[in-house]
C-alpha cells in the first residue's frame, strides 16, 4: 500500500475516534537487523535497515492537558492521561509506549502539550521487527511536530529509547530507535552503540540478484517477560569479571576462556565474534561482496543458539531448510525465544519459501509468514 493510502487510511480512522481531521500524519518503519544481535546494550556494532511497513500516527493538538490515544491494534483499551500526572509506573499495556514518549520529551524540557494521537501499524505484531520502537518513533515525530519542536533525530532516538528502558522497564539497547528515525533507503545503518554515530553502507540486494527475506515463524516474541533482561545481567556480569566496563571492551574471543562461569564464557564470546561479524558484514557490502556475507548471518545464528541460547525450534528449523533450499545465510532476528528470521535468498526466493512451509506442514506447525524486506526510508510526515 502506498504511503498516500496509508495516511488516508489513518487519517480517516483519526475522524471516526474524536470528529475531526487529524493536524497530521507520521510514520516510522519496524526495522530489520541484518547482523549484531545483543551486541547494542553492550555498546558495541549493528547493522540494521528499516523496512518498508511500520507504525503510523495521526494527531491533533488538544488544550485540555490530556493525552488522548486509541490504537487499532488494541480497540478495546483506550487511554485518557492526563499529561501532569504521567510517570514511570503509573501507565502500563501498550499505552506505556507513547506515554513514555510523551513523558521523555517533557522531561528533557521540550514544551510538549495535549495531543490526541490514532495509531495503526502494518507490521505484524510480535515477530520482532521492532514494533514498540517504531511505536515510540512514529509518536516522538507526531508531538514534536504538533509542538513546532526541532529535535534532532539522533537526540530523539535517545528520548525514544528511554521511554522505553526507564519507562515501560524494558532494558532495550539503542539500535531499533536510530533504526528507525536514521536509516536510508537503499542501505543499512553500521551504527556504534557506544558513540552513537551511524554511517550508511549500501545494501541493494536487488543489484545483486538477491532478495531479503523475513520469515514470522509465528512464535511469539516479548522483550518483557524477563529472559531479555536476565541475558543482560549475564553480560554485565561477565564483563565486571573480565575487569572491562562492557564486552565491547574485549577484542578477542579467547579473554572469555578465562571466566570461570560456563554460562558467562558463551554469553562473553557470542558478543565478541558478534561484534567481529558485524564490521566484516560491513566491509564486504561496501566492497559489494552481498553475497559473501551470507556465511556471516548464519554464523551468528549459530553463536545465538548455542552460546547466547536465546534461539527457538522454530527458528532453528526455518534457518535449517532455507540454508538446504539455496539461501547464501540464514539467522534468528531479534530479542530472541520468538520472532522472526531473516535469510538472504536468490531473487528468485520460491524454492525457499517452499521448503519452508513444507517443512512447517510436515511438524504440524501454523504456517509461517513471508515479508520481502528492501531497505527502507526513515521515519517521516506522510501528510
Amino acid at each position: 500500500m502506498s504511503d498516500e493510502a496509508d495516511a488516508n487510511r489513518v487519517a480517516g480512522w483519526f475522524g471516526d475516534c474524536y470528529g475531526r481531521q487529524p493536524e497530521g500524519v507520521w510514520q516510522a518503519p519496524g526495522r530489520a537487523n541484518l547482523i549484531g544481535e545483543h551486541t547494542d546494550y553492550n555498546q558495541g556494532w549493528v547493522l540494521p535497515f528499516a523496512l518498508d511497513r511500520g507504525v503510523l500516527v495521526a494527531a491533533a493538538c488538544r488544550h485540555d492537558g490530556m493525552l488522548v490515544i486509541r490504537s487499532r491494534q488494541a480497540p478495546g483499551e483506550p487511554a485518557t492521561l492526563p499529561l501532569a500526572t504521567v510517570a514511570p509506573g503509573r501507565v502500563t499495556g501498550w499505552a506505556a509506549y507513547p506515554a513514555g514518549v510523551a513523558w521523555a520529551l517533557r522531561e528533557a524540557g521540550h514544551p510538549v502539550g495535549g495531543a490526541s494521537l490514532a495509531i495503526d501499524s502494518t507490521l505484524p505484531q510480535g515477530a520482532g521487527l521492532s514494533s514498540s520502537a517504531a511505536l515510540e518513533c512514529a509518536v516522538a515525530l507526531a508531538l514534536t511536530g504538533l509542538y513546532g519542536l526541532d529535535v534532532p533525530r539522533p537526540d530523539l532516538a535517545i528520548l525514544a529509547r528511554r521511554a522505553e528502558n526507564d519507562f515501560v522497564g524494558v532494558p532495550s539497547g539503542i539500535m531499533d530507535q536510530s533504526a528507525s528515525l536514521l536509516c536510508q533507503a537503499s542501505h543499512a545503518l553500521l551504527l556504534d552503540c557506544r558513540s552513537g554515530e551511524g554511517s550508511a553502507v549500501p545494501l541493494e540486494p536487488a543489484a545483486a540478484g538477491l532478495a531479503l527475506l523475513i520469515v514470522d515463524t509465528g512464535a511469539r516474541h516479548a522483550l518483557g517477560d524477563g529472559r531479555y533482561a536476565l541475558r543482560r545481567g549475564e553480560c554485565d556480569q561477565a564483563a565486571g569479571e573480565l575487569g572491562v566496563r562492557c564486552l565491547r571492551d574485549v577484542a578477542d574471543a579467547a579473554a572469555a576462556d578465562g571466566l570461570a562461569d560456563p554460562v558467562l564464557r558463551r554469553r562473553a564470546r557470542h558478543v565478541v565474534t558478534e561484534n567481529h561479524r558485524v564490521t566484516q558484514a560491513a566491509a564486504m557490502l561496501r566492497a559489494g561482496g552481498l553475497a559473501g556475507a551470507g556465511a556471516l548471518l548464519s554464523a551468528s545464528h549459530t553463536s545465538l543458539r548455542d552460546d547466547f541460547e536465546v534461539s527457538w525450534p522454530e527458528a532453528d528449523t526455518t534457518v535449517d531448510a532455507a540454508l538446504e533450499a539455496g539461501a547464501l545465510g540464514a539467522r534468528m532476528m531479534g530479542g530472541g525465544f520468538g520472532g522472526s528470521v531473516i535469510a538472504l535468498v536468490p531473487a528468485a526466493q520460491d524454492a525457499v519459501r517452499a521448503a519452508i512451509g513444507e517443512r512447517y506442514a510436515r511438524l504440524g506447525w501454523p504456517a509461517p509468514g513471508f515479508l520481502d524486506a528492501p531497505p527502507s526510508a526513515s521515519a517521516r510526515r506522510l501528510r
